[in-house]
């Protein structure tokens, strides 16, 4: 895993231990997105939700943002996502919350109003219909914090037995698909676009 682009250009990140299950994005998937969004990061406030080792929010902040505030759950994750924000020297542009990115407690953890916010939740509870609900309603709470014009991203696996990511405080889903994945792309209804 590396950094493609920007401040970081080529530097490469710590995965975590083998026995951890995670699933990086493809160099090819995350260049697509990034260019999908280019503009959208110099000097805004990013959340990265299901952070993992951190390749989406470093990425984002080797492209110019601001401030990245990363959510993940496994300690041992958290762990890997520290050293390399260390390793980048990103420390003074990084928050890491160790908890659950479906909870609403995170919304208090939001100090600034992001720009972009990217949701890359298991395949497996995209497939779920009772978590696919909660990650809807998550997405929902999320649109209501960020920038009105900014973008909400969602990872999930292709295709999607249901597709029907839809809520009255989000406009989209515009999706991209990349063969075994797709990447969605939302913005607040208030963006009114």
């Amino acid at each position: 895993m590396r950094i493609i682009s920007g401040e970081f250009r080529s530097r490469r990140l710590a995965s975590p231990p083998q026995n951890i299950p995670t699933r990086p994005i493809t160099d090819r998937v995350k260049e697509a997105v990034f260019n999908l969004l280019r503009g959208h990061f110099e000097d805004e406030a990013v959340v990265d939700c299901f952070a993992g080792a951190g390749g989406i929010g470093l990425e984002a902040i080797s492209r110019g943002a601001a401030h990245c505030l990363f959510v993940e759950q496994s300690r041992v994750c958290a762990k890997t996502l520290k050293e390399n924000i260390e390793s980048l020297g990103a420390g003074d542009r990084s928050e890491v919350v160790i908890g659950d990115a479906l909870s609403p407690a995170l919304l208090v953890r939001i100090r600034r109003p992001p720009h972009v916010i990217f949701l890359d939740p298991p395949y497996a509870m995209t497939d779920d219909v009772g978590q696919r609900g909660q990650i809807l309603e998550q997405m929902a709470r999320l649109a209501t914090h960020m920038d009105p014009s900014g973008f909400l991203v969602l990872r999930t696996a292709w295709p999607l037995e249901d597709t029907s990511f839809v809520h009255s405080r989000l406009l989209g889903p515009e999706t991209h698909e990349y063969n075994s994945m797709a990447v969605h792309l939302f913005q607040p209804a208030a963006a009114g676009v």
